[in-house]
């Protein structure tokens, strides 16, 4: 499983900083908020406040 993945599969849980992200999937935090990045430029996760991740309604 990718990082995309593994940040996508936690964020269903619930929303959460990338610090916090990073912790609990077990990667680096800098590949956390690149992974972020890319998705959100996607549209596969939205920022409903600032610094905090969640996945879209």
């Amino acid at each position: 499983m990718g990082s995309e993945e593994k940040i996508l599969e936690a964020l269903s849980e619930k929303a959460m900083k990338a610090g916090e992200l990073a912790e609990s999937i077990g990667l680096e935090k800098d590949d956390v908020s690149k992974a972020l990045k890319t998705l959100k430029a996607q549209g596969r996760v939205v920022s409903p406040k600032r610094c905090y991740y969640g996945l879209p309604e």
